[in-house]
């Protein structure tokens, strides 16, 4: 009989074996130069206090870091010599543990570093003490004493996220507000008394929900977010120091900056719109205010210009009156002088007139016209004959007896 049939056989997948959890290797320690450490940092440990209490308490407890061990290795060089340095650098993740650090693990930590700007506050079996350290290294006892850093400078809280309701039933959401505020350094353990750590939760993130609600419940859209979105900065912060000022005077709020508050988008397109019919109207009132403008400028320069040509006319026309007028003196000089020069050669002439009558008055005497007489007589080469030749002669004497008395009659006068 045969054998019964066998299936035929199917390939298998390969089996990969299972994966082994490996040790983790260790990197071989590597001397390091010594690194010059900064002056002040979040969890720089440089100094030697650190080193001094990790090896107190190497012999109390053992805890293992690597972060520590590399630390001992670069920053101290007193521990190189230490045989025993994995164990110093492992026990000192227990006492080493930066102030930025969770609140649980600064619970167990023993020396801690307050930062710039801060100032340290420790509650003792969760009792807050008065005291507080400055800046720098401090100690504490583990797990009795907690500590926290306060910021003392100037720091601002953003809030986000404010929904409210303007007066008109109409929802909006300012996406951020910015409160710039700072906690005076002698007021921080009534304040952290009072009100805790988070002090500005109360004070600036709640408080800003509700006066910005306080703020839309009274105004409009319209208010809030065109005509009064400038004021809203400077009411919260009137508003926020005023309760502070009455609860938590170490408060102070130094400014408010506000984002504008997101608005439905049917909302949004109708202010877009409004805004660019005003800018239309506004482009429009400044087209007629430039065309004013340029009728101004053009008026101006016309009667400038006419100030010009009256002013070049005036003094032309006083230009040629000056001429005139020195030309009329010139006249009148002129005049004066042949009037003088006339009125000269008439005197002359009068006077050698007068003088030569007066000569003539002296030298036409009776006896001289008679020579004279005489004179032409014989001169003339004309002979007459007649009857009466000698009484023209005789006329002649008659006469000169007539001048001669005339003469004398003058000379009796």
């Amino acid at each position: 009989m045969d054998a019964e049939a066998q299936p035929p056989l199917q390939p298998q997948p390969p089996v990969e074996p299972p994966l082994q959890r490996q040790p983790p290797v260790e990197p071989p320690l590597q001397r390091q130069p010594p690194v010059e450490p900064p002056l002040r940092g979040y969890g720089d440990f440089t100094v030697t206090v650190p080193v001094v209490i990790a090896a107190i308490v190497i012999f109390f407890t053992n805890q293992n870091s690597s972060a520590i061990h590399l630390f001992l290795i670069t920053n101290i060089t007193a521990v190189r010599t230490c045989s025993d340095l994995k164990i110093i650098a492992n026990i000192s993740q227990s006492v080493l543990i930066p102030s930025s650090t969770p609140s649980l693990k600064s619970s167990f930590t023993i020396l801690h570093q307050v930062p710039e700007g801060h100032v340290g506050v420790y509650w003792l079996g969760g009792a807050l003490q008065k005291t507080t350290t400055t800046p720098g290294f401090h100690l504490k006892l583990p797990l009795v004493t907690h500590y926290e850093p306060v910021q003392v400078t100037l720091q601002t809280d953003l809030v986000r996220d404010i929904p409210c309701g303007t007066k008109g039933g109409v929802m909006i959401n300012f996406d951020r507000i910015e409160v710039v505020n700072r906690l005076k350094k002698e007021y921080v353990y009534k304040t952290l008394l009072n009100y805790g750590v988070k002090y500005d939760h109360t004070w600036i993130y709640d408080k800003i929900h509700h006066e910005i609600n306080q703020f839309c419940s009274v105004h409009s859209l319209q208010d809030v977010y065109i005509d009064m979105f400038d004021q809203i900065g400077e009411t919260m912060k009137e508003a926020l120091q005023a309760d502070c000022t009455r609860y938590a005077p170490g408060i102070e709020i130094i400014s408010v900056r506000v984002t504008k508050p997101k608005i439905p988008v049917i909302v949004r397109r109708n202010f877009e719109q409004m805004e660019e019919e005003r800018t239309k109207v506004l482009v429009s009132i400044e087209k007629q205010r430039v065309a004013e403008k340029e009728a101004e400028t053009q008026k101006k320069i016309a009667i400038t210009e006419a100030e010009k040509h009256a002013y070049v006319s005036k003094i032309v026309m006083e230009q040629k009156l000056m001429e005139k007028d020195g030309l009329r003196m010139q006249e009148e000089i002129s005049n004066a002088m042949y009037m003088a020069r006339e009125k000269s050669l008439t005197d002359a002439k009068l006077y050698q007139t007068i003088k030569e009558a007066e000569a003539n008055k002296l030298m036409l005497t009776p006896q001289f016209l008679e020579l004279k007489f005489y004179e032409a007589i014989s001169k003339n080469t004309k002979l007459f004959f007649g009857e009466k030749i000698s009484s023209m002669v005789l006329d002649q004497k008659l006469h000169g007896n007539y001048f001669q008395d005339l003469e004398r009659k003058n000379l009796e006068a």
